[in-house]
């Protein structure tokens, strides 16, 4: 199939952006990397008025360290992020899940901020925004708002974004000494969405868990904190994980797909965070 018709935009600024979703009113669609919008479009999922492409627009895209936080523009690519030393060296989460976003091609044109803006619930960089802390910084018509993670995310495929309102950056706080994290994930084959991922971040201490964040991607229809298994762990050694997976029965409501059935998905993120946890126990050793 081909696209709709759509009128088209470029806009050279933030506030030029701003101007446009606002004239549209919900009509507008934004392009960044691309590579979810345009097949969408194609299968005419998508039928904006207008197409707003944002890659002219200046101070969207790059890396900075500052004294308690890298902050991530919007429009910064996977690739960058995956070669980026600053990224290995203070958020190693992200530097982990990156090399499972799909394959090369895509990561060469997809951004961080279209990522996390299109809410895919089996995405790898949503949960890792939520297990890190992260804040989103979000331009409207009255200024810029920071959005914490976990307010961000509200349901399949969507988030608080106003529709005239653009995603500029994302914030991640620079973690903790002490402080180690690990992602892993079960797909179909390397490069698939995920069936069952998930992303974790804590402090090892004396063999044992603390401010444990334990997020699932690709089980429901958002990324999801084990609340009650985060509790289980408080305090006590990896080792103890078995004895805790229980509680995941009252954290996850699963969603069947094509890939898996509820019960499935359910078996799997038991299997899957035994494996994480042992591993984030060995990346702070």
């Amino acid at each position: 199939m081909k696209a709709p018709r759509f009128a088209y935009a470029r806009p050279a600024s933030v506030a030029e952006t701003l101007a446009l979703l606002a004239r549209y009113r919900g009509d507008a669609r934004l392009l960044a990397g691309g590579q979810s919008l345009v097949p969408m479009l194609n299968f005419r999922v998508a039928a904006p008025k207008v197409l707003v492409d944002l890659n002219r627009v200046a101070g969207l895209s790059g890396i900075t360290v500052a004294a308690d936080r890298v902050r991530i523009g919007a429009m910064t690519r996977h690739a960058e992020l995956e070669r980026s030393p600053e990224i290995a060296r203070h958020l190693p989460l992200l530097a982990e899940a990156l090399p499972h976003v799909a394959h090369p091609a895509v990561r060469n044109r997809g951004t961080i901020g279209g990522s996390c803006a299109l809410a895919d619930p089996a995405a790898e960089l949503p949960a890792c925004a939520l297990a890190l802390g992260a804040t989103f910084v979000v331009a409207g018509r009255r200024g810029d708002r920071r959005t914490p993670a976990a307010e961000f995310f509200t349901g399949l495929y969507s988030t608080a974004l106003d529709p005239e309102e653009l995603l500029v950056a994302v914030e991640f706080p620079l973690p903790r000494p002490g402080y180690a994290s690990a992602l892993g994930e079960l797909a179909r084959r390397h490069g698939d969405y995920a069936i069952v991922g998930v992303a974790t971040h804590a402090l090892v201490r004396d063999a044992a868990l603390h401010d444990a964040r334990i997020v699932f991607f690709g089980v429901e229809d958002k990324p999801v904190r084990a609340a009650k298994l985060e509790r289980a762990l408080e305090g006590r050694p990896v080792g103890a994980i078995d004895a805790a997976l229980g509680e995941l029965d009252a954290d996850l409501a699963p969603r069947a797909d094509l890939h898996a059935s509820a019960q499935t998905k359910r078996h799997l993120a038991k299997v899957l965070a035994r494996r994480v946890l042992a591993k984030l126990q060995g990346a702070a050793a």
